[in-house]
């Protein structure tokens, strides 16, 4: 496809059509992917994106030179720039190329969004196209094979499964609240490990909280019945629950959990707490300290959407430096024809629409997209780096050390991947950052996984 406005185009009612001669048209059924022309050039390249530094990229990189120029555009409300940085962007960028080309494709289709403020109908329309094809054997063969060439789902896995474990440690009716999107991937080896407890393998309860709405009934089922067979297999007596259809997490209840008196309580947050709304975050928290769970795990990638969210040219340098990075990673993880590296990049599509052309005050003069705008509140994907959730978190819990049993399980997982990932303590991550000798090497808690030296994962236990 071929970029071009929507039915309807405006910003600041002077942006003028981006009409070319070789240009077709895309209607709102065609917004869930913005793809460039063919251009199919497969250099590789590394552009490493920073906002950091007064040079945006690496030399002889452009995207983020481009990108950045057309965001700053957008902010400046500069109609006649706009308009020549998206053709140009739209001539240069394609799915289906080198680094710098992809980076191009999903960041125009955000800035296109931003520029002529569709972004909530864009996001609305990848959300269904999402929907509809979600299947869970596509979905838990994209989730394994990341796993298997990338630790940056498994990092936290192992890190919360080790807590989890070591906390309810001789108990023997266990109930985890496990609010995440990963399918329950991260469940068989805790169940291992249950099976060969010395002492009598426990009864587990596993809730699983739903927060995305593609997360269909239908493939929760399946994940269910899938668990009930492994657990069986392994002998550990086990029951399987799911909640779903929540407008807002802080809504859960000992009630609704059905939380009993007899239960040791663990809550399992795997990139959940990005998808809550700023505002409630710590409402929510407040909501898992009511449950008096003997651990809380929470597992986070490290960027931060948050604390900018208000100032769109230093958000999307934050969004663009995160990306590049994950992209960088992909590339260097999976062969160069391979699909799921295709589709976990498309997966980026709507989180990036998500941060930067659905927020701000761009569509409170659009009504029809404002009052739509509770259709999104379940993926907020706004991150906030590990010393942000731990200034929320300590307001309810203490932080739970990891053990060195957990650390070095962790250190042997990494070693099962190519080069470049490295476990980092909060002391060393603090050194990293600059903090003075005066820094209070309590306030951070956790362990980072990180990628060529820049932390890209955080990992955490938390005990009332």
């Amino acid at each position: 496809m071929h970029l071009s406005p929507y039915k309807k185009t405006h910003f600041n009612n002077n942006i003028p059509h981006l009409h070319h001669h070789h240009h077709h048209h895309i209607h709102d059924d065609d917004a869930s992917a913005i793809d460039m022309h063919n251009n199919t050039t497969t250099t590789n390249s590394t552009s490493r994106c920073s906002s950091d530094s007064g040079e945006p990229c690496e030399d002889g990189k452009w995207a983020c030179k481009l990108l950045k120029e057309c965001a700053i555009a957008i902010s400046q409300r500069d109609s006649t720039k706009i308009h020549h940085l998206l053709w140009m962007l739209n001539e240069l960028a394609s799915p289906y190329g080198d680094l710098d080309q992809k980076l191009a494709s999903y960041f125009l289709q955000a800035l296109f969004c931003k520029a002529t403020e569709s972004g909530h109908r864009c996001y609305k329309t990848l959300s269904t196209v999402a929907q509809k094809s979600n299947n869970f054997d596509s979905a838990r063969k994209l989730i394994l094979k990341f796993q298997e060439v990338s630790p940056w789902t498994t990092f936290g896995h192992v890190a919360a499964n080790g807590a989890i474990l070591e906390a309810l440690e001789g108990e023997s009716n266990l109930h985890i609240i496990d609010i995440s999107n990963t399918l329950c991937t991260q469940w068989p080896t805790l169940f291992e490990a249950l099976a060969t407890r010395n002492d009598e393998t426990p009864r587990l309860r596993l809730t699983v909280v739903a927060l995305s709405s593609t997360t269909v009934s239908s493939v929760m089922k399946e994940v269910g019945q899938r668990m009930e067979k492994f657990a069986r297999l392994m002998g550990v007596p086990f029951e399987f629950n799911v909640i779903n259809g929540l407008d807002r997490l802080g809504e859960l209840t000992k009630e609704s959990l059905g939380i009993t008196n007899d239960e040791a309580i663990a809550v399992n947050c795997i990139g959940a707490l990005r998808r809550i709304e700023v505002e409630e975050r710590e409402s929510a928290i407040r909501m898992f300290r009511s449950l008096n769970p003997k651990v809380v795990t929470v597992v986070e990638e490290e960027a931060d959407f948050s604390s900018n969210r208000n100032d769109f040219v230093q958000c999307f340098e934050e969004c663009l430096k995160f990306y590049g990075l994950y992209f960088e990673m992909l590339e260097e993880s999976f062969p160069l024809t391979s699909n799921e590296r295709l589709m976990l990049e498309r997966d980026c599509s709507r989180s990036i629409v998500r941060v930067l052309a659905c927020g701000g005050g761009d569509e409170q003069n659009n009504n029809d997209e404002n009052n739509n705008k509770e259709e999104f509140e379940d993926c907020c994907e706004r991150r906030e780096r590990g010393t942000q959730w731990c200034e929320k978190l300590k307001k309810e819990f203490s932080g739970a050390k990891f053990s060195d049993d957990v650390v070095d399980d962790v250190k042997a997982l990494l070693k099962r991947y190519r080069g470049g990932w490295s476990l980092v303590l909060p002391q060393q991550q603090q050194q990293e950052e600059g903090h003075n000798s005066n820094y209070n090497n309590n306030t951070l808690s956790g362990i980072f996984l990180t990628w060529k030296e820049e932390p890209v994962v955080w990992a955490s236990a938390w005990k009332p």
